[in-house]
Formats: C-alpha cells, sequence, structure tokens
C-alpha cells in the first residue's frame, strides 16, 4: 500500500486527478453527463520520487552516521528531538530523545489532520444554516464552524459556499414577507476567543482570529489580500452578519448577535409554498456547505493556516460530543488519537494550529501517525499526505530546499522528495513529513527543537540539512 501511495503522490504535488467521488470531495461543480468523448490529458510531471517496493532498507547506524553531526548543530539548540521511522515496518531508524514531549508549533496540524480525517471523514462538509426568528421577518444566520465561508464569488478559498447564494435560497423560502433583520448565532462554538498560551501578538499579527463558529473568509477584512498575516477582524461573526445583511437588502446595521429558535416539531412545520404565510420560527430557509474536510485539511496544511486548524479541531470536539472550545477540541483530539492505537507520550495539546506554547507532543508520535496515514490500513488518513508541502515546489517548502541557496546549504538533495509540515515560533523550529531516500525507501521523520538561539534564517536550513541528508543516503 506504501508503493501505491507514494506513486498517487508522485503524480502532481497537491493534485487529486482521479474522477469520481473525489472530485465531488474536492469542491467541484456538478455537470451534466455528456456523450462528447474526453480528449486525453498529458501526464502531469512528476514531483515526489516513487518508493520501490523492494528498496533497501537503511540501518539503524547508517542513519545515526547520516544524522548525527546535523541534530548537535549549534543553529539548533541544546534540545533537538528527532524520530525516523521506516514507513512499510514501523522500524525506528533513528530516535534522539524521540519520546520527549516537545513544543511543536505548526507540525501540531498532523495530529489535527488525523483526528478530522478519522472522527469526520475526508467527505464531510460543513454546513451554514439560515433559519426565521422569531419575529415577523428575522432571519437567524447559524454558524456551523466553517472558516472558508465566502461573502460572493470572490472568495479567499476555493469552492467556499456563499452568503449572496444563501440570501437567494432565503429570499425564495419567505415569499412575500420581506427581510427586516439578521440574528448571528455563533453558539455552537464556546470558551475564549484565543488561546491562553498564544503569543500575545496573535491577535493582531495576522496569523490568527478569534475562532467563531461564523466568520467570512478566515476572519480576513480583505478575500483578495493574500499576503501572509492578512488584517483580520476582530469580530468576525458580526463581520459575516452585516454582509449577509447586505446580501438580504438590509443596512449592515441590522445585524446583532442572538440565538435561533428551536426548530419546530414535524406536526408544526411551515407550509413549503412560497406564498404560504407567515414562516414558523426556528423553521431553515437556506443553507450552504463547505468544500469536504479533505480539502480543509489541504487548506490548513500547505499554507499554515492556524484558523482552519482551530475550525477543524472544533470539527473533531462536535464528532465526539464535546463543547466547540479549546478545551473540547484538544480532549477530543487526544481522544482520537487514542482510538488509532497511537501513543501520546505524555504530550498535552492545547489547541489544534500549534500557536500555543502549552503544546506539547513527541516526535515518535508524528512518525507513528505519518506510517499510519501511509500504510493503506486507514484509508481516509491518506488525506493527510495531498495537502503536505513539497520541498522546493509548493505551500511552505516552495522556496525551501531550492535555488543556489538550497546547494550552498546542501539542501538541494531534498527537492521533489521531502513532503513535509513546518513548524515556526520565536525560538521553536520544527519540521516533519515523509522523505525518499536515494534508493527509494520511504521515511517518516519529526525534527522538534524548542530551545533554538538563533533565527530562521539558520535554523531552518539547519533542519533541511536533516531531511536532505535522509534523502541523500542509502544508509547502510
Amino acid at each position: 500500500m506504501v508503493l501505491v501511495l507514494v506513486l498517487l503522490l508522485g503524480l502532481a504535488g497537491v493534485a487529486v486527478v482521479r474522477p469520481g467521488p473525489v472530485a465531488g470531495w474536492l469542491g467541484a461543480e456538478p455537470t451534466t453527463p455528456t456523450t462528447v468523448p474526453e480528449q486525453p490529458e498529458s501526464p502531469p510531471p512528476a514531483v515526489l520520487a516513487a518508493a520501490e517496493a523492494t528498496a533497501p532498507l537503511p540501518t539503524r547506524a547508517g542513519v545515526e552516521a547520516a544524522l548525527e553531526s546535523l541534530v548537535t548543530a549549534a543553529a539548533l539548540g541544546d534540545r533537538v528531538n528527532v524520530s525516523v521511522v521506516d514507513v512499510a515496518t514501523r522500524e525506528s531508524l533513528y530516535d534522539h530523545d524521540g519520546d520527549t514531549p516537545t513544543v511543536p508549533a505548526s507540525t501540531t496540524k498532523l495530529i489535527t489532520a488525523v483526528a478530522v480525517l478519522a472522527a469526520r471523514g475526508p467527505g464531510y462538509r460543513i454546513k451554514t444554516r439560515a433559519v426565521a426568528g422569531a419575529q415577523p421577518g428575522e432571519v437567524v444566520l447559524v454558524g456551523g464552524g466553517d472558516p472558508t465561508l465566502a461573502i460572493n464569488g470572490t472568495s479567499f478559498y476555493a469552492g467556499a459556499g456563499r452568503l449572496d447564494r444563501l440570501a437567494r435560497q432565503v429570499k425564495e423560502a419567505m415569499g412575500g414577507t420581506a427581510p427586516t433583520r439578521v440574528t448571528v448565532d455563533g453558539s455552537l462554538f464556546s470558551g475564549p476567543v484565543y488561546e491562553p498560551g498564544w503569543d500575545d501578538d496573535i491577535p493582531t499579527g495576522g496569523f490568527g482570529a478569534p475562532i467563531t463558529a461564523l466568520m467570512t473568509d478566515g476572519a480576513r477584512l480583505d478575500p483578495k489580500d493574500k499576503a501572509k498575516g492578512p488584517a483580520r477582524s476582530s469580530t468576525p461573526d458580526l463581520a459575516a452578519g452585516r454582509s449577509f445583511a447586505k446580501a438580504l437588502g438590509l443596512p449592515a446595521s441590522a445585524a446583532r448577535r442572538g440565538a435561533a429558535p428551536p426548530a419546530p416539531s414535524a406536526s408544526g412545520a411551515s407550509p413549503t409554498s412560497a406564498s404560504a404565510a407567515p414562516v414558523t420560527p426556528g423553521t431553515e430557509l437556506g443553507s450552504v456547505e463547505s468544500p469536504p474536510v479533505v480539502r480543509l485539511v489541504e487548506y490548513m496544511l500547505a499554507d499554515s493556516d492556524n484558523v482552519v486548524a482551530e475550525a477543524l479541531a472544533r470539527q473533531v470536539a462536535l464528532a465526539r460530543d464535546q463543547p466547540g472550545s479549546f478545551e473540547g477540541a484538544a480532549a477530543a483530539t487526544e481522544a482520537v488519537v487514542a482510538e488509532l492505537g497511537l501513543t501520546d507520550g505524555g504530550g498535552t495539546l492545547a489547541d489544534g494550529s500549534g500557536l500555543s506554547r502549552t503544546n506539547r507532543i513527541t516526535p515518535a508520535l508524528l512518525t507513528d501517525l505519518l506510517a499510519l496515514a501511509a500504510d493503506g490500513s486507514r484509508p481516509e488518513l491518506a488525506g493527510l499526505f495531498s495537502g503536505l508541502p513539497v520541498a522546493a515546489w509548493s505551500g511552505t517548502l516552495s522556496e525551501r530546499f531550492a535555488g543556489p541557496a538550497a546547494a550552498t546549504a546542501g539542501t538541494a538533495a531534498g527537492a521533489g522528495v521531502v513532503r513535509a509540515k513546518t513548524g515556526t515560533l520565536s525560538g521553536v523550529h520544527a519540521i516533519s513529513g515523509t522523505v525518499t531516500t536515494a534508493e527509494g525507501r520511504l521515511l517518516a521523520f519529526a525534527v522538534l527543537a524548542d530551545r533554538v538561539p538563533s533565527g530562521p534564517e539558520q535554523a531552518q536550513p539547519a533542519l533541511d540539512r536533516i531531511a536532505a541528508a535522509l534523502a541523500r543516503c542509502g544508509c547502510r
């Protein structure tokens, strides 16, 4: 199964080229069947080297010889914890305090990805609903926790559900009753909107946002802003409500926070005719859905999207009947990890994104979950890999392992064969993913360093040299 997985991934970065149900998961618009024969497409260029089923297994001594001097590099500080595992056999090939809980930064998102794929499934979509309010003309916008919800066709996330389309559904369902106000119900999520372990600059730095059950475009003020650290709303639920009010032909001031009425009983449901009035309070007037979870996981991993990560962590909580809060999400994620037979090694979670400095994860847990996702025993977890950045090619690794600087730093060997999630906080640098060796063996690796004295200019190449060494060697 590992060979099959890597060959599929090797087709082209994060692209999925198979037809059928997967296309539906990825947010493709429905199409009408046609009898016109499809033109064959040219095969996409290879990105990842294919793993060889009979490739020689590296030895522990060989891996140690390749890595030992790199792991102790001064740029990474005095606490560098590493795990390297052969994916096919699960054999540990290198362990440098790999069972030590460490601040993981954004490599935490690997755990969030596995947990939500297991708990919700890759095809699950998050619904945003509009229901009739208690007063005539009142429309309640009920947040389901979709961070990708868009205002209109100008959206940050491809395939997102749209408020303008929801507004059209509402107007049709209300018939002759004109909307008068919008009530915003974000009660699905509870607790603080910022995790207490987040750095003080997270609320204003653009890499995080208040985590609410209703927002548009990841709380961005401008969905066309593709820069890192974009400006975000401090009240994303109300901002979404104001945009919805405008789509209904109301002033932005018509939006306020409140609660949706309970859904009517079957016997008390209102007529479905557009001319029937009044609409019973709590009746659903329309809904839109997010892209599927497998696509949301891709968004989260490729660009290290912290807001999407926290929203997905809460989906794990809701799937396990936990509160939609930081605490509920952490408890549910840890429970799913245990259900999958993975050992946390005494680590703890505080959030789903890795922004919290109170997270503790072991490198061994990361390599174990990567191996599990790759071995085919839990096929729903394979969606993890389509989102992982590819060295010198995509996502947060697009400019690493690349160009003249990579040749000088000794990291060029990793280009195209390292697929990994990065992690960065001040003083914390990490990388975890898979790498194909020069002889075709697929390995999972994790390197976590949380006492880094240098900045990213020195620390990131030091991490990349470790991954590149695995790519370069047969390690025998």
